[in-house]
């Protein structure tokens, strides 16, 4: 505890320092760009990410990961390896300490991992040895300041206009979606985007495990969990969050990853008339997305025949993504039905490979009754049944 204490104390004492540099009025007033450069490169090292905040500035850089002494870096096109002096294993350990404690959490033997973000959004996650057995790992995702719109997927191929109408569509009728896929594949940035896209006079609670959401709407308000304190107490959970933001006159409830229990909680929620809700959720395809809310739900209490029963009447869209290559794309939209035996399916509506499916007649038929025009996609798929 005292060195989580002296270590907080010294990096608040330097960040002041450089800060003082950075005001000088000389400075500023000379222009001295060696001055500032040496006030910034201080400034990393004592409060940022130190040698590996080139990276993080770099806007193509979506991950920072770091094996050791290894560095691997992914600009959009695959992880690779990227020369970066760390000055040693021990400087990596300083490294992942010093940013565990500007986020208020600790790292140390006793407490060899955490998982927390930055004042600037960027996610990190470090293992200290023993656990990371040829560690330390530090894992950093930056955060887009700017949040992406849907012309700038389609512009980076990760769908086409056709595509982007009919999610306009889907959310412009406040269908309750889910987002499937597997890690980073572009479900949090695709849920910011269609967030974008709900009306300004409506209210969005988001519920998240670690802040990472920041869509272009003016009324956004943020629910993030935290973690015990080195007493054990203190800890604030998902589910509890979920049950505080139907309080909280919400107009639509999101859940930036179902994991847990807390699933058990968002279905009851969409089910007591907040229409519209969004979340994402880790899943291989998303006819694997009904096997996922169940072992979920089982979590939360939920007998598997109520589970299903709860997912029929408070799901409707699935939007699954996934990488290929080196491109995020949206690969399949499903609808979400009670099959013959009681069970929730996955019907296809539209599949990248393979166009509209037999599902989007079902979708277009909830489009026209609440009101909303059927995108062309779903009326080409009407034609020609």
């Amino acid at each position: 505890m005292r060195e989580l204490l002296a270590q907080e104390r010294a990096t608040a004492t330097g960040a002041a320092v450089v800060e003082a540099v950075r005001r000088r009025p000389e400075a500023a007033a000379l222009g001295d760009p060696a001055l500032l450069r040496v006030a910034d490169q201080v400034h990393a090292d004592l409060v940022g990410a130190g040698p590996l905040a080139p990276l993080l500035g770099d806007p193509r850089v979506t991950d920072v990961l770091v094996n050791g002494e290894e560095v691997w870096v992914d600009r959009g096109g695959g992880l690779q390896r990227c020369q970066v002096e760390l000055g040693g294993v021990a400087q990596v350990r300083r490294l992942a300490q010093r940013l565990a404690a500007a986020t208020g959490r600790r790292l140390d033997d006793s407490s060899p991992c955490v998982d927390a973000r930055l004042a600037d959004g960027t996610r990190v996650h470090a293992v200290l040895p023993p656990v990371a057995v040829s560690g330390p790992y530090l894992s950093l995702r930056t955060f887009r300041a700017r949040p992406f719109t849907l012309a700038d997927l389609i512009a980076a191929g990760a769908m086409s206009e056709p595509l982007a109408e009919l999610l306009t569509a889907i959310v412009a009728a406040r269908l309750p979606y889910l987002i499937s896929g597997g890690t980073g594949s572009g479900k949090t940035t695709l849920l910011a985007t269609l967030l974008s896209l709900v009306p300004a006079d409506e209210r969005i609670v988001v519920v998240e495990d670690a802040a990472e959401l920041r869509p272009g709407h003016p009324h956004v308000v943020g629910l993030q969990c935290r973690t015990a304190n080195v007493e054990g107490a203190g800890a604030v959970e998902l589910r509890e969050l979920v049950r505080q933001a139907l309080r909280m006159r919400p107009d639509r409830i999101v859940v930036g990853e179902c994991r847990g229990a807390e699933v058990a909680d968002l279905l009851g929620a969409l089910n007591t008339g907040h229409e519209g809700g969004a979340a994402t959720l880790h899943a291989n395809t998303p006819h694997d997305v009904p096997a996922r809310l169940e072992a979920l739900g089982l979590l939360g209490g939920l007998p598997r025949p109520v589970l299903h029963a709860q997912v029929a009447a408070a799901l409707r869209v699935v939007l699954h993504v996934r990488r290929v290559g080196a491109a995020r794309v949206l690969d399949e939209v499903c609808l979400l039905r009670l099959g013959a035996d009681r069970l929730v399916e996955a019907d296809p509506v539209w599949q990248r490979e393979h166009g509209g499916a037999p599902a989007a007649v079902v979708l277009a038929d909830l489009l026209r009754q609440r009101g909303v025009a059927v995108p062309e996609l779903l009326a080409a798929a009407e034609r020609t049944r």
